[in-house]
Order: C-alpha cells, then structure tokens, then sequence
C-alpha cells in the first residue's frame, strides 16, 4: 500500500465512523460515557465493515 491509498483508507474508515456515530447518538436518548463508548465502537466495527463492503463491490 502506498502512503496515499493509506491515508485514503484512513480518511474513509473515519468518514464512515463519523457518519455512523452521529447516526448512533441520534437514536440514544441517555448521552453518558458508556453510551458514548459503546457508540464509538459499534461505529468503528461498522465503519471497517463498511469499507470491506465497498471494497469488494468495486475493488481496491
């Protein structure tokens, strides 16, 4: 992998956690610290998620 796929990469996987963890804070009603950790990582397995879905429909 070269330094820009790389940075590329990264930029997307927290793009997705951005996206799927303000989704997250939208349904939760008690916004405290282990809501906000639980969040963060159920955003941060469904943001490699994403990404591994995306990259097997249209390919690296």
């Amino acid at each position: 992998m070269t330094r820009r796929s790389t940075r590329l990469a990264v930029a997307e996987v927290l793009a997705w956690w951005v996206a799927l963890g303000g989704l997250w804070l939208a349904f939760i009603n008690a916004v405290d610290t282990l809501e906000l950790a639980v969040g963060a990582g159920a955003a941060g397995v469904a943001a490699l998620a994403a990404r591994a879905a995306r990259r097997a429909v249209t390919g690296p």
